[in-house]
């Protein structure tokens, strides 16, 4: 009780300093003639260095004063957020940041954490480094000092290249410092939220290397001129609710045939994209991971017409992409080799299609199906082949079906057709419909007569090139029709 009572008192009169010493700054927080400049709007500069002196004086952690030790940094705090202007990061962005944030960024990983991610993670708790809303110019790239981290945030605010800023770097990159560790993955749960990069048209936005289950969530990537997001390695990064653009406009851009670079590029596997824009860029996705989920994308980055595209799929035999409910607004979807895709749920407008590209001529476990094709009335079909480096010669199952199409040609592997008949053999020509060129693995016919009381004997004689002949014992009057699957492939 004694020594409750010393303490009462030695706060008392720690406090009756601080009432004093309070009242004082107050009172002459910036004269006439000071020499030193304070900061703007002094009223919120005074109040924020009473709460840092008063917080020195009361850590929430200690019950007595002869435990107090001062913070190793300004902007450490029980909460767990690290602030970047109380490092001093300029919000303004008149003045270079970088060492600021890379500041708070070493603080915030330094902690020491517990051990509950991936082998060699530390789990950081949810630790948060705060842009606070300013907007920071930087002129190197924010990368973390060192890897084998997770459960951090970096969010709130605007990074802008400064003029100097390398032309191959990322404003925020993800990538192990040359100390790093051995294991398998660099970090885990690290999220980048409300941000808007602008890349000043001096390299890439944002370059994540060997992480998991990386969340970038209401991003803003504009100015990259080579690669908005850059995925490598890892596993499961999840791009969500966010806008990308080399040229920040809203289409119909005079100057849309200048577009370079690439908005997302996924060089990994089992990642996804979810509700995101592409509003300028020479590809809008690049593909080059198997596993992966695009969902919700709007895809109006160059138009096909100008050597656009929106998907490129550049993983030839081994696929494994699925494509949904997407929109493809002048640009479509390439895919090499295609093995195991799916797309289906997508709009196509203005001749926007689907190219399937030989690499080795392989392609296999394809739906391309319940989607929308608007077009011109140019002739375009919906599904087309670029066989100029190889020909398909190993096709297995494909199915493009059910698709609804205005103003373009439709492609299909499946097609039926109906014909009017006179005689003892009729044909069917399935070329303008049917995808592939001379292949058709199953067919069903049928004859209806005009006279009730014959029943004629009818065979299939030739399927040669994409037409199917037929013929009669007798001659018939009447209607005959076909259904024919290029898809289907031979059971041993």
């Amino acid at each position: 009780m004694g020594m409750l009572r010393c303490d009462n008192n030695m706060v008392a009169l720690v406090l009756s300093c601080f009432i004093i010493i309070n009242h004082v700054f107050i009172a002459n927080s910036k004269p006439v003639g000071s020499l030193i400049d304070l900061p703007a709007h002094d009223h919120h500069f005074q109040i924020r260095k009473l709460h840092e002196f008063k917080s020195k004086l009361f850590p929430r952690e200690q019950v007595s004063l002869s435990s107090f030790s001062s913070p190793s940094s300004p902007a450490r705090s029980n909460s767990g957020v690290y602030s970047v202007i109380e490092y001093g990061a300029d919000p303004t962005g008149k003045t270079d940041s970088t060492d600021a944030i890379l500041a708070a960024i070493s603080d915030a990983v330094s902690i020491a954490g517990d051990g509950f991610l991936m082998e060699g993670i530390t789990n950081l708790g949810g630790v948060r480094i705060s842009l606070e809303g300013g907007i920071y110019k930087i002129s190197r790239p924010i990368k973390l000092p060192v890897a084998g981290r997770g459960n951090i945030m970096i969010f709130g605010g605007t990074l802008k290249a400064y003029d100097n800023f390398t032309t191959d770097g990322y404003l925020l990159d993800l990538s192990p410092p040359s100390s790093s560790t051995n294991h398998d993955y660099n970090y885990e749960f690290v999220t980048l939220r409300d941000l808007m990069l602008d890349c000043n048209f001096k390299g890439g936005g944002i370059r994540i290397v060997d992480a998991l289950r990386t969340s970038i969530d209401n991003c803003y990537i504009a100015h990259f001129t080579t690669t908005g997001i850059l995925v490598q390695r890892g596993h499961e990064t999840y791009i969500r609710n966010s806008f990308l653009g080399q040229h920040i406009t809203a289409g119909g851009d005079p100057n849309e045939r200048n577009f370079t670079g690439t908005a997302i590029d996924l060089q990994g596997n089992d990642n996804a994209i979810t509700d995101v824009v592409i509003f300028s860029a020479q590809v809008g996705i690049m593909v080059a991971g198997q596993a992966n989920m695009i969902t919700g994308v709007h895809c109006y980055n160059k138009a096909n017409g100008f050597g656009g595209t929106g998907i490129y799929i550049k993983v030839p035999g081994i696929t494994q992409t699925r494509i949904v409910n997407s929109y493809f607004d002048y640009t479509g979807i390439v895919v090499e080799d295609p093995v195991q895709l799916h797309v289906s749920g997508c709009f196509f407008l203005g001749d926007a299609f689907i190219v399937l590209k030989s690499v080795r001529g392989v392609v296999d476990g394809i739906n391309i199906v319940n989607n929308m094709f608007y077009g011109s009335n140019k002739g375009v079909d919906i599904v087309q082949l670029d066989q100029t480096r190889k020909e398909f010669n190993e096709i297995g199952r494909v199915m493009v079906d059910n698709n609804v199409v205005n103003g373009m040609n439709m492609k299909a592997t499946v097609a039926n057709g109906v014909t009017r008949v006179n005689g003892t053999s009729w044909t069917i020509d399935f070329n303008k419909i049917l995808l592939f060129p001379r292949r058709i693995m199953f067919v069903q016919h049928s004859l209806m007569s005009n006279t009730s009381d014959m029943f004629p004997k009818t065979i299939l004689r030739n399927i040669s090139n994409n037409q199917v002949f037929i013929e009669s014992d007798v001659t018939v009057e009447g209607s005959a029709s076909v259904t024919v699957d290029q898809g289907l492939t031979m059971s041993s």
